[in-house]
């Protein structure tokens, strides 16, 4: 059984929240083993504003001493941190980054074998003098990545890539150049074949320019979109476009493909959110470790509310053991390539249906 750990996130945020609505129903510790990088009092400060059922939480002092079929907790925070609902404090991200920390040791040390990541604003804090654009950086900083990790949106099979992250929009077309497009579309084909198990994926690439198509390419898409596919292309990745993003999704043209390559932020994060709803996850593809996340930030808004979707912790949850299997499958095919590559249809593969009583 995987173990798997969870850092809190900004204790002021929803992160405990969902935490508490995913575990109380007791059968998701039947998937893996849970270690919640966090604090004993500060969960249950959550459980006792929300007015949620008490969950037995199983306190130790090091991952290696996780049971099965429990939720562990390690504090790793000063118990007296305050707990201010709804705003962002140094304190609760200086918390959530304290959990962090601590889980990325344990993963880099082989102790747990994936994160899940709960929100957090990362980039208000500097540590050591590093100032960080959020917990994507942070990782790759701390487990030694020199280049960017590529975030893959999911929600079942329609997965969302960025070539730049959260840069400014007049800073896109400068970030955008031919071999980051390139390595992007390498690294996407390399996640759909190890991660998500797609022997001969399709990837959608999207334009730039409003209305830009093959057949009316702007300024970008023949300068540095189109140029990179060509290449990407002769490298046997099969890429398709550049298509026009209005047309693309209003169209429901993206179901023909395994992954979808957008050019910035907006472009993949508004289709996708409208599309997934409240239940899409963020992986970051690339990284020796598999790190999932739901796809929110911590929404103050609502924080203390009961007004948190778990759905997506939940999904990272299935996302990350559906992630941990495939990379064991394919390295053992690669060690051994006579194995038959397939996914047997078990008790232990189906993911729970938290809707039923049964």
């Amino acid at each position: 059984m995987y173990k798997i750990g969870i850092t809190h996130g900004d204790t002021n945020g929803i992160g405990y929240e969902m935490i508490l609505k995913v575990f109380s129903d007791s059968r998701v510790v039947e998937l893996f083993t849970p270690v919640l990088y966090g604090s004993s009092k500060v969960a249950a400060y959550h459980r006792k504003a929300l007015e949620m059922q008490t969950i037995n939480l199983h306190a130790i002092d090091h991952a290696t001493d996780a049971v099965q079929n429990r939720l562990n907790i390690i504090n790793c925070v000063d118990d007296e941190v305050k707990v201010e609902f709804g705003k962002y404090t140094p304190e609760s991200g200086n918390a959530a980054i304290q959990s962090l920390e601590r889980a990325v040791r344990d993963v880099n040390e082989g102790i747990i074998d994936a994160i899940i990541t709960l929100p957090a604003i990362i980039n208000e804090i500097e540590k050591n003098g590093i100032k960080y654009s959020g917990q994507t950086a942070f990782l790759e900083t701390a487990i030694g990545k020199t280049d960017q990790s590529l975030g893959i949106l999911v929600k079942d099979n329609l997965r969302i890539a960025l070539v730049t992250g959260n840069v400014p929009l007049s800073e896109v077309p400068v970030n955008m150049k031919e071999d980051l497009i390139f390595k992007k579309l390498s690294d996407l084909q390399t996640s759909l074949i190890r991660d998500f198990a797609v022997s001969a994926p399709r990837i959608a690439v999207l334009s730039l320019n409003p209305n830009a198509t093959p057949e009316n390419p702007g300024k970008e898409e023949t300068e540095q979109i189109i140029p990179a596919m060509e290449k990407a292309s002769k490298s046997g990745i099969f890429c398709f476009g550049p298509y026009a993003s209005d047309e693309f999704f209003g169209s429901s043209h993206y179901i023909k493909f395994d992954a979808i390559l957008t050019m910035y932020y907006d472009q993949g994060l508004i289709p996708f959110k409208t599309l997934a709803s409240e239940d899409g996850v963020y992986f970051s593809a690339g990284l020796p470790i598999v790190r999932t996340a739901p796809n929110l930030g911590p929404s103050f808004d609502i924080t203390g509310q009961n007004m948190a979707p778990e759905g997506t912790l939940l999904n990272a949850i299935y996302l990350t053991i559906d992630i941990l299997r495939n990379r064991k499958t394919d390295d053992e095919i690669n060690i051994n390539p006579l194995k038959k590559h397939y996914f047997e249809k078990g008790s232990d593969n189906e993911k729970l249906d938290l809707t039923s009583d049964n």
